[in-house]
């Protein structure tokens, strides 16, 4: 069933312990999260055949804890997209909307979960690559506060952005799957305290009684109409269950994408770097000068992938540093500054995850800008280093519709409750 929807780059079985709080629970994990011995390939030509000689630590966690890992899944290349479409290895396919993508980048993850090719699923959340996957296919993902999942063994794309975090068929099983991967890493220095001794399966219990909700009005006017009556109905049903709602502003967030862009283009840029032949990737044959092998080498990489890059060389560039990496820095400052503002007031904020519900295939590959700023409601979260989740709210016109709840910094807790309670 998975050569159906391409859900896997590499089909590898990778046996957990015998017991332990996943033991008989089968997981995807997204090709570019390290596995030792088995390929690790980032959905690109330029890593092809690399196959990484350690496990991320959320590898090791989850063998640790008795899951068995079924594959390395599809994904767009190196994380660069919404769609799973820019993978080498052909698109995967969107399960429960026949037609349609299923998001990116860890469309692989979440397709896999909603196909039943695994129970569960790890993905990377750069600008809201694990919640608008989720929102597509009708699962649950949680993007992590960040810091509190380790990033060892991440092929990195933006450093100071992406965390790791599990897509799952219901809030607790996803929850579950937190316990497992949270809490601090002597690899990874970004690692904070917070979750080391975590329950957060324990906070799925539905109850919203007495909870305040936040709606940032610029996070739901950009939202179809179909999307914002399911949003609207799914905020009526907390309401009648005891939580109250009220609306906020986040006038920053109108700058987000723009400012995502610039720092998460920057720092693939940067990072991208290492795939010249010679330390990463396919070689380009040194008959030449080095520049010609480089540029030889760098063949391997996607359309997108050569777009982010040089647009990311371009912002950091002697001249033009200040003028658009450093105000997207400010701008990053400012979006923080909203968020712990609104957070004084309300315990969580809602919006839908996607402002439309899945694209039909090859639409965003022809109008790029158009799939950036569909990521106007995930990437203000990653720019505020804040936790959010993604669960289903039901379906416009048969497909699938997401909302989102973020909470403060490690308020895991808090939107794992709130979340729970939609499934109610």
């Amino acid at each position: 069933m998975s050569a159906d929807y391409n859900v896997f780059i590499t089909e590898e079985t990778i046996e957990g312990e015998s017991d332990g709080p996943l033991a008989d629970r089968t997981v995807a994990v997204k090709d570019n999260i390290s596995t030792e011995g088995v390929r690790t390939t980032c959905g690109s030509e330029m890593l092809d055949d690399y196959v990484p000689p350690y496990d991320a630590t959320v590898v090791e966690r989850l063998t640790d804890a008795g899951a068995t890992i079924v594959g390395k899944a599809n994904m767009d290349e190196f994380g660069m997209g919404s769609t799973t479409e820019t993978s080498a290895f052909g698109p995967a396919e969107n399960p429960v909307a026949p037609g349609h993508v299923p998001g990116g980048s860890s469309g692989g993850s979440a397709a896999a979960v909603a196909a039943g090719e695994a129970d569960l699923a790890l993905g990377s959340d750069t600008g809201g690559s694990i919640r608008n996957p989720a929102a597509f296919c009708g699962v649950v993902g949680i993007k992590p506060t960040y810091g509190l999942v380790s990033r060892y063994g991440l092929v990195a794309y933006a450093n100071s952005l992406e965390q790791i975090g599990p897509l799952a068929p219901t809030v607790e099983e996803a929850a579950e799957l937190l316990d497992v991967i949270s809490g601090p890493d002597e690899n990874d220095a970004t690692t904070r305290e917070e979750g080391a001794d975590s329950e957060y399966a324990s906070a799925a219990t539905g109850d919203v009684e007495g909870t305040t909700i936040g709606v940032p009005t610029e996070l739901v006017a950009g939202a179809d109409e179909g999307v914002r009556e399911r949003f609207e109905a799914t905020l009526d049903d907390l309401r009648e269950q005891g939580a109250t709602v009220e609306e906020v502003s986040l006038p920053s967030v109108e700058h987000a994408v723009e400012a995502y862009y610039v720092i998460a283009m920057s720092e693939a840029s940067s990072n991208l770097a290492r795939f010249d032949g010679v330390r990463y990737g396919n070689s380009g044959g040194f008959e030449g000068n080095w520049y010609e092998a480089f540029s030889d080498s760098r063949e391997a990489f996607g359309e997108e992938v050569k777009r982010r890059i040089l647009l990311g060389t371009y912002a950091l560039s002697a001249g033009y540093h200040d003028k658009y990496y450093e105000k997207a820095q400010d701008a990053r400052a400012w979006v923080k500054q909203d968020f712990d503002e609104a957070f004084e007031s309300v315990d969580v904020l809602a919006s839908p995850t996607m402002p439309t519900p899945p694209f039909e295939v090859g639409d965003s590959l022809e109008d790029p800008l158009q799939m950036y700023l569909a990521d106007a409601n995930t990437v203000p979260v990653n720019l505020a280093d804040l936790p959010a989740i993604s669960v289903p709210a039901g379906e416009t016109d048969d497909l699938p519709v997401g909302i989102q709840f973020v909470g403060p910094a490690f308020g895991e807790e808090d939107i794992i409750r709130v979340g729970s309670a939609v499934e109610q």
